[in-house]
């Protein structure tokens, strides 16, 4: 299996050629711009030192700012914090906000830290970058194993050395200049791209069966709004094992059972199931809400999924992506689908500039805005290019960030 860099690269070197880049321009825009890696060692609450290896990538800045969320996980490495700060890059321009792109992560599992670990463990972290990020240089955010608890300790932290400075982070608390409608965000972007993309085949939400692989908050916020839209989800997982009823799940009564057990175990609305057999379940839409490369060329040939919308970073290996296409399985790719998450931290930092506060309904009238937007000019790409909706999103958003580098005399 192609690990995510290499994954990710090679769709990138196939929209250079699409968009026919010059080889010195694509040979640029694939380096990262700055790669720093570090120790970042505490004491634990036992009074016991222990040291985790800390990344943050930042990819490219032509296009503004560098964008990307902090990762605390166990597989967090180079080539995947690589890989998920190069999706940033074209992630930020298919949706046109003005970003590049960033990654960070620190190769640990946050459930075997305590809370006051975690804070630790952050604050060290910060003080570990805070020169190499600002509001006009990088700015993190949220990601798997972090929340807007852990961006209120970066913001203070960071504030110690550069006064205060909110906007430094988004995913903040509401408290602290946190935008409403931030958290669902990554979740609402997917189901808004999923709406355009079945409407562009004559179908909607409501009437269609989902399985979703992941249930936090992706995951939860996903099921909950298509379940809102009359869409029937029929399988769901999460780390503790996978659910199903073909009759549909009772979404709102799976969330309670999760928040006040934990787990997907034990709840009564449907059966266990492997997890391995969720992916290949029969339905409408399948939406990979987890970990990159669960879709590969073992288990392609399996899928019975109509649409494939790609809400987790990396989740089909480009042999599966191969095998799904000659299925005539329709693939709506990770760089849009899963956008809304970034497209609302940018309403976040216009807010924090501007002093004001949006209501929650703007903040989503303006995600539907943007998404819509994005997939109707993935769509002209896809017929300017004759290609799939993979690489007419990343010939949108390399050919963005191509353009924005040769008008600031970068590629000359």
């Amino acid at each position: 299996m192609m690990n995510a860099l290499a994954s990710t690269s090679r769709n990138f070197r196939n929209a250079a050629r699409l968009l026919g880049l010059d080889s010195n321009l694509e040979k640029s825009l694939l380096m990262p711009y700055k790669e720093i890696k570090f120790e970042c060692t505490i004491r634990k609450d036992d009074g016991t030192l222990v040291s985790y290896v800390g990344y943050r990538i930042q990819h490219d800045n032509s296009r503004g700012p560098m964008k990307g969320g902090i990762r605390y996980h166990p597989k967090a490495e180079h080539d995947e914090i690589n890989a998920l700060a190069q999706l940033m890059t074209w992630k930020t321009a298919v949706v046109n906000v003005p970003y590049g792109g960033a990654k960070g992560g620190i190769a640990c599992s946050p459930k075997d830290l305590s809370i006051s670990e975690l804070e630790r463990l952050t604050r060290v972290f910060t003080l570990k970058i805070h020169d190499a990020i600002g509001v006009n240089v990088d700015v993190p955010a949220p990601d798997m194993g972090t929340n807007a608890q852990t961006m209120a300790w970066i913001s203070d932290e960071y504030s110690k050395f550069h006064g205060y400075s909110p906007e430094i982070v988004t995913g903040k608390p509401i408290e602290l200049g946190g935008s409403l409608g931030r958290e669902a965000a990554t979740g609402r972007g997917v189901v808004y791209a999923t709406e355009a993309l079945l409407a562009e085949h004559d179908k909607s939400i409501k009437g269609s069966t989902f399985v979703i692989q992941g249930f936090g908050n992706v995951g939860s916020w996903v099921a909950r709004l298509i379940h809102e839209r009359g869409g029937k989800i029929i399988a769901v997982s999460d780390i503790s094992g996978a659910l199903k009823n073909t009759n549909g799940i009772d979404i709102p009564a799976l969330l309670e059972h999760k928040e006040t057990n934990g787990s997907l175990i034990s709840f009564d609305g449907g059966d266990m199931i492997n997890g391995d057999e969720l992916l290949t379940q029969e339905c409408d839409v399948l939406v990979p809400c987890a970990l990159s490369g669960v879709l590969t060329r073992e288990n392609a040939g399996e899928v019975k999924a109509k649409f494939v919308i790609e809400a987790a970073n990396n989740p089909t290996d480009p042999e599966a992506d191969e095998i799904l296409s000659q299925k005539g399985v329709v693939i709506l790719p990770d760089i849009y689908a899963n956008a809304g998450g970034v497209t609302v931290s940018h309403f976040e930092l216009v807010q924090n500039n501007q002093n004001v506060m949006w209501d929650e309904d703007n903040v989503n009238a303006q995600l539907k805005k943007y998404m819509s937007g994005a997939f109707n000019s993935i769509k002209s790409m896809c017929q300017t290019h004759e290609c799939n909706l993979r690489m007419g999103a990343y010939t949108l958003g390399v050919g963005r960030v191509a353009k924005c580098t040769l008008l600031r005399g970068w590629g000359s």
